[in-house]
């Protein structure tokens, strides 16, 4: 089933499929890129998130970032929201819009100088994070706020950075719920163009996590690839949580076509 996006956030999106209590929005990357970019050059404020079935869960379970998501466009990303997409709007997402590949496109293709600031992930890792995105996207300024580990302290400091000297992008890897909402809670207009919660993004620019071969991305399996590099940690997410995301899309479009609601 499909839903009117909010339009404080045209010309992002349209429309939506909702995938449990999460709306997604259903775009190309050309439009997500381009009404990213409109946004930031408009002035105006958006809160992004990337949706995998993950994710789908941990908002089955968390009312609070449900409710925080309502706020967000948030972004098709993985194997996983296409196949809920299929099963309860009989469609696919127009483009798998993952962050680790749209966010450098996104400065790649900015038609202006961009302030990026970055705040979350392990001691050390977002600074190399932002030598990497300075090193794709040269003509962009990158400042670090803060590791994901410093509490209020940290987050009161990077508000009033944030408050002196507004950024137009804000990167956010603290994981999910946290990044979310963190995001929620503490960014606004005042703040930033846009927020996005990251999630693994630093570790991955930072080289601290490799990505799965191309070959493997394309086949939309990087989930089993990231599972065999971390079984300890993903087990639960891909090995129970899977399987528990796929019954709650069936049950969604069977209660769709029972004509009862979510």
């Amino acid at each position: 089933m499909t839903a009117p996006v909010n339009t404080s956030l045209e010309p992002l999106a349209r429309e939506t499929i909702r995938i449990g209590p999460v709306s997604v929005a259903a775009l190309t990357r050309d439009e997500a890129i381009t009404g990213l970019h409109r946004i930031i050059a408009s002035g105006n404020h958006a809160k992004i998130a990337f949706a995998n079935a993950h994710m789908v869960n941990v908002a089955y379970d968390n009312p609070a970032l449900a409710d925080a998501l309502g706020e967000f466009v948030v972004l098709p990303d993985g194997i996983g929201v296409d196949i809920g997409a299929r099963l309860v709007g009989g469609r696919s997402f127009p483009a798998n819009l993952n962050g680790t590949d749209l966010l450098p496109l996104l400065l790649e293709g900015a038609p202006a100088s961009l302030s990026v600031a970055l705040f979350g992930g392990k001691p050390g890792i977002a600074e190399k994070a932002a030598a990497t995105l300075a090193g794709l996207a040269p003509q962009h300024r990158y400042v670090v706020l803060s590791d994901g580990y410093g509490g209020d302290r940290r987050t009161a400091e990077a508000r009033q950075k944030l408050e002196a000297n507004r950024a137009d992008i804000v990167l956010v890897a603290l994981g999910n719920p946290l990044q979310e909402l963190w995001i929620h809670q503490n960014l606004g207009s005042r703040h930033c163009g846009l927020a996005f919660g990251v999630g693994a993004l630093f570790d991955f620019l930072a080289g601290e996590v490799i990505r799965a071969p191309a070959l493997v991305r394309t086949l939309r399996l990087e989930w089993t690839f990231r599972l065999l590099q971390e079984p300890r940690r993903l087990w639960r997410r891909y090995i129970v949580g899977n399987p528990l995301f796929l019954w709650r899309m069936i049950a969604q479009s069977m209660r769709a076509r029972s004509g009862r609601s979510d």
